[in-house]
């Protein structure tokens, strides 16, 4: 029984993600899940350009800087809606 528990949080866990992305789509016309498509392809381009520019050995803060413009009015947040550990 024991494991049973701690296995059970996870689980709910897992449903109430699915609920809530279920709830979220349902609510989206056509229009706006086209739009949400269009922000998440520009945000990965915006993403990829970033690493492109870090790979030709620009400076960090200058790739982030670009990255910042690109995403200003897309996504959240200074990082372009994404942020990774270091």
């Amino acid at each position: 029984m024991k494991n049973s528990m701690k296995k059970m949080p996870p689980a709910l866990a897992t449903l109430a993600l699915i609920a809530m992305f279920s709830i979220a789509h349902a609510q989206h016309s056509d229009t706006q899940t086209k739009e949400d498509v269009q922000r998440h392809r520009a945000m990965a381009a915006a993403h990829e350009a970033a690493a492109k520019c870090l790979e030709s050995g620009k400076k960090e803060d200058v790739c982030m800087k670009d990255l910042q413009a690109s995403c200003k009015g897309l996504a959240v947040g200074k990082y372009c809606g994404m942020k990774h550990a270091h």
